[in-house]
């Protein structure tokens, strides 16, 4: 039956929990493709043009589905579709954000700090253009490039590089294989942890350039490894390879602000 109680979010939340786990579905889990869709719909944004962002929900729209960057993210949209039929006041920019604040918090990450009132687009000219989306073959300087275009800060770019300690990459998605941790499922600060501790060597294989650890289980991207080229950055994954509450509480913060990017309009705080 649907919710016809316009701004009941505590009752979203839930129904969104009630879905999380999916046995079948990458490590039994959409926790991480769901933070992933939140992430994309957000990080489109560009603080000089004001443009992209989270509000209008764009991804609904070819243009930006068919961005390379954001294959597979079909998926999340796709189970969140139950959520939306069970809550139709609820815009999809404001659902697909809340489901990210909601996986992480399920996975056992921090309370991240979330507001409605984002309104969806009506059609793909609303849409911003394809590429503004990091790139992972890339270094140190697209990573300052494309999180500075954003409006953040060291310690926020690294905390954000840090949601890679949940899911894994697809071949027939991004071209990149495997996961970055032990546990994709549990959001922690163990990617730190293998980026600094583990000898990574890059992949014989004929896919994009990947590193892998000794096992060859986990695996890490070239952006990943460039945090250890830059000596600002590294400090930062030392740092948050130490102290956990300290990741926790710099991501909370560089997520709802993500989360806001792009934002004209909200309603008081759910």
């Amino acid at each position: 039956m649907p919710n016809t109680t316009t701004g009941d979010y505590d009752a979203v939340r839930k129904d969104i929990k009630a879905i999380i786990k999916k046995p079948g579905y990458d490590d039994g889990s959409i926790g991480p493709v769901l933070v992933r869709l939140a992430w994309h719909a957000s990080g489109t944004y560009d603080h000089k043009t004001r443009t992209g962002g989270s509000d209008g929900a764009t991804m609904r729209f070819n243009m930006e589905a068919k961005d390379p960057a954001n294959m597979g993210l079909e998926h999340a949209r796709d189970f969140l579709l139950e959520v939306k039929a069970k809550h139709p006041w609820i815009t999809h920019a404001d659902l697909w954000t809340l489901a990210g604040v909601v996986a992480v918090e399920e996975m056992g990450g921090p309370k991240v700090p979330w507001q409605p009132g984002r309104l969806d687009k009506n059609d793909e000219t609303a849409c911003p253009p394809n590429g503004r989306l990091p790139d992972a073959s890339q270094g140190k300087r697209h990573i300052r490039d494309i999180f500075g275009r954003m409006g953040f800060n060291d310690a926020e770019i690294v905390s954000l590089i840090g949601a890679h300690t949940i899911g894994r990459c697809h071949t027939d998605r991004s071209g990149y294989d495997g996961p970055w941790t032990h546990t994709p499922t549990r959001f922690s600060n163990q990617f730190f942890k293998l980026l600094l501790n583990e000898e990574w060597q890059e992949r014989k294989w004929e896919g994009p350039k990947q590193y892998d650890d000794k096992s060859k289980e986990l695996m890490m991207l070239p952006t990943d490894m460039a945090l250890l080229d830059d000596p600002e950055f590294k400090k930062l994954v030392e740092l948050y390879a130490k102290d956990k509450d300290a990741f926790f509480r710099d991501f909370s913060s560089a997520f709802a602000k993500l989360l806001n990017l792009g934002v004209g309009r909200r309603s008081a705080k759910a």
